[in-house]
């Protein structure tokens, strides 16, 4: 049985994926459905981490917190973290410019591959500084931290505070009271 290769499928550009409907995310001209939407307990674990960035970075004067927000990373990748840090913010009115500083993203039976693998290479290369996953089926978050070009995990917990050392200030983000 032959398979296809996902370099024998057609890519797509930027201009591609603002014409089509539905959530989707394009990984190097590759389409990926962002679908079925997310289940309530992502939603919720989800909506717990936003609520406390900007409470904590309120000390971060250069750094707001975003909410399912699209990064055009380039004209061929453009994906949406669940919850991201930005400093020196520089949006337009459709998408991220500037690497975020911290990405976090809720894992999904459905999304928890690409989570863990692409998006995790993604980040990386892009100079992401930390990249935090959070595992409802478990409570777990991973602390994955940038060092010399590559993740670290720093840090498993579901119940302590963790802070994040960003150029601008330190954040504290209290992982009981979102996992």
């Amino acid at each position: 049985m032959a398979y296809i290769k996902l370099e024998d499928l057609p890519t797509y550009t930027y201009v591609d994926y603002l014409q089509w409907k539905g959530r989707w995310e394009l990984i190097e001209g590759h389409p990926y459905a962002m679908s079925p939407s997310p289940v309530l307990e992502h939603q919720h674990k989800s909506g717990k981490i936003h609520a406390q960035l900007p409470l904590r970075l309120e000390g971060c004067a250069d750094c707001q917190a975003v909410l399912a927000t699209d990064w055009k990373i380039d004209n061929e990748t453009v994906l949406c973290p669940d919850n991201a840090v930005v400093c020196h913010l520089q949006a337009d009115d459709h998408f991220i410019i500037r690497t975020p500083a911290i990405i976090f993203e809720v894992l999904s039976p459905s999304t928890k591959r690409k989570d863990r693998n692409e998006k995790f290479h993604i980040y990386q290369e892009q100079g992401v500084s930390y990249y935090v996953m959070v595992d409802p089926a478990t409570d777990l978050a991973e602390i994955y931290q940038l060092l010399n070009g590559r993740y670290h995990l720093v840090k498993e917990t579901t119940r302590e505070i963790f802070e994040f050392d960003l150029a601008e200030c330190i954040l504290k983000i209290d992982f009981s009271k979102c996992c």
